[in-house]
């Protein structure tokens, strides 16, 4: 009964684009053989990552959107020589979420978020590894089962600003067996659901920084990723906890250069007045493993409710 009523508060904003809300998502993955440039050494990647995503009901029209993610990569940023092992540096991100959705009328809503951050190797902390993103989307219900994403994503990195305009469409088919989830260029899911199975595939590409602080470190790391997969998702218990193995490939380039050493403008893949010197050889993508563990709030028909 009491689900019954939490769906019923979250039905008139978040059903407006699609059928549930994922509250909590853990990742965990590793990418091997990066090849560095020039060289016949090789590191690997290590990820982990939590997205929490607590709703605030504040009327019938308006949610206020709050949340946190956390992201640490490990990886080797310099090949190692004969006489000198590269140690392995652990980058960090904690990212707070403040956001509102919005419903206008039966047709049109709206999700602006904004999205402060920390990126370093927090060995020590500054005011120079604060920095200041956000996105905002305003979405179209064109049918029942269709809606259109307009929106933008921007945010201030070591590297420089950087922008980029997004267009998507959410899709649920008839059966509610095929579903697509696009937000281009930065994240594409399609799928398909037998049973307790669901099998699809995922894009995600984005471009973060991270201050290197430690021994009083000049560095920052820009990490380009794009990483695609398919995976295999067993869905428990009413499709409320989601069990995903991916398997794919990400590119997680991270590229070392002096701080203070920026670019003008980024706007999606384009970079203008980047003259920058990079430090470290790059290093290359390659074959990637990962697992997520996500916890799905369902929001089903009110006529399912009553």
């Amino acid at each position: 009964m009491k689900n019954k009523y939490l769906a019923l508060l979250f039905l008139p904003l978040f059903s407006f684009s699609q059928e549930y809300v994922d509250l909590l998502k853990i990742g965990y993955g590793q990418t091997f053989n990066n090849n560095f440039e020039g060289s016949n050494e090789s590191t690997h990647v290590t990820t982990f990552d939590i997205d929490f995503t607590y709703p605030v009901i504040l009327n019938k029209n308006n949610v206020l959107v709050t949340g946190a993610i956390f992201i640490e990569n490990e990886v080797q940023l310099y090949p190692s020589t004969d006489i000198y092992e590269s140690p392995f540096t652990k980058l960090y991100s904690t990212t707070l979420k403040l956001g509102l959705s919005s419903k206008f009328n039966d047709k049109w809503s709206s999700t602006v978020v904004l999205l402060p951050k920390v990126a370093s190797d927090y060995t020590s902390i500054t005011n120079k590894d604060f920095f200041l993103g956000g996105f905002a989307v305003l979405k179209l219900q064109k049918k029942q089962n269709l809606i259109y994403r307009f929106g933008i994503y921007s945010s201030a990195e070591p590297f420089g600003f950087f922008t980029t305009p997004m267009i998507g469409w959410y899709y649920l088919s008839p059966s509610k067996k095929f579903e697509m989830d696009m937000s281009l260029p930065i994240s594409a899911e399609i799928n398909y659901t037998h049973g307790s199975f669901t099998y699809g595939f995922d894009y995600f590409g984005i471009g973060r920084g991270f201050n290197i602080n430690k021994d009083n470190s000049n560095e920052y790391v820009d990490l380009s990723s794009l990483e695609f997969a398919t995976y295999l998702q067993f869905n428990a218990f009413e499709k409320s906890v989601l069990l995903r193995a991916k398997v794919g490939y990400s590119s997680n380039n991270y590229e070392v250069y002096t701080k203070g050493d920026t670019y003008g403008f980024g706007l999606t893949a384009f970079t203008f007045g980047d003259n920058r010197e990079q430090l470290n050889p790059k290093i290359n993508g390659g074959i990637y493993l990962k697992f997520e563990a996500i916890y799905r709030f369902n929001l089903t028909s009110k006529n399912d409710l009553e």
